[in-house]
C-alpha cells in the first residue's frame, strides 16, 4: 500500500513539474526575435550576452528538409521554424543575449535562405508566433519514444533482470 501511495506522489510531483515548466516560459516566438535574422546593415553598438544555448550544435535538418527554395512555402517554413525554435523560445526572445542572431546566422549558413525570409513570411498574432502546436507535437513525440522505450524493457529476455532489479529496490525500501 505504501508503494502505491509513493507511486501516486511521484506521478503527482512529475505532473506538477511538467505543468510548472509548461507555464513558466513564453508560448510565443516574438517578432523581435524573428527580425534579428534580418541584416539591415546597421547594428546597435551595445554588447550582448553570449547565448546560453549551443546554437552551433543544434540540428538544423528540420528546417533545411522542410523549407526549400526556390518558392519557400510559408506554411512549411514557418512550421519548421517553430518546431526548431520553440524548445528554447525564452532564450530567443531575450534581446539581451545574441541567441536569435546566432541562430539565424546558422540557419542562413545551412539553408542559404534569403535575408528576412522568416520575418517576412511567418506572421500570426500580435504576440508573435505561437509555440502551442509545436510544443504539443514535441510532447507527443517524447511520449511515443518513452512508451516504445518502456515496451522494449518488457521483452521476454529482459523480464528476469527487471524482476530482480524490482525485488532489490523493494528490499531497499523496506
Amino acid at each position: 500500500m505504501a508503494l502505491n501511495q509513493h507511486s501516486y506522489c511521484s506521478y503527482f510531483a512529475l505532473l506538477f513539474l511538467f505543468l510548472a515548466f509548461a507555464y513558466s516560459h513564453s508560448p510565443f516566438l516574438s517578432y523581435e526575435a524573428l527580425k534579428s535574422g534580418q541584416f539591415t546593415g546597421r547594428s546597435l553598438l551595445q554588447a550582448k550576452k553570449s547565448c546560453p544555448v549551443d546554437m552551433e550544435g543544434q540540428n538544423y535538418t528540420i528546417l533545411t528538409s522542410k523549407c526549400k527554395g526556390p518558392k519557400y512555402p510559408a506554411a512549411l517554413c514557418c512550421e519548421a521554424l517553430l518546431e526548431f525554435c520553440c524548445g528554447f523560445v525564452d532564450e530567443l526572445n531575450d534581446m539581451t543575449n545574441n541567441c536569435a542572431e546566432t541562430m539565424f546566422s546558422y540557419i542562413n549558413l545551412y539553408g542559404q535562405y534569403p535575408p528576412g525570409l522568416f520575418a517576412n513570411q511567418c506572421k500570426e498574432g500580435k504576440d508573435g508566433l505561437s509555440c502551442d502546436n509545436a510544443l504539443k507535437a514535441q510532447a507527443e513525440k517524447a511520449q511515443i519514444k518513452a512508451s516504445s522505450a518502456a515496451s522494449s524493457l518488457l521483452t521476454p529476455r529482459r523480464l528476469p533482470s527487471l524482476a530482480l532489479a524490482s525485488t532489490f529496490i523493494l528490499y531497499l525500501l523496506l
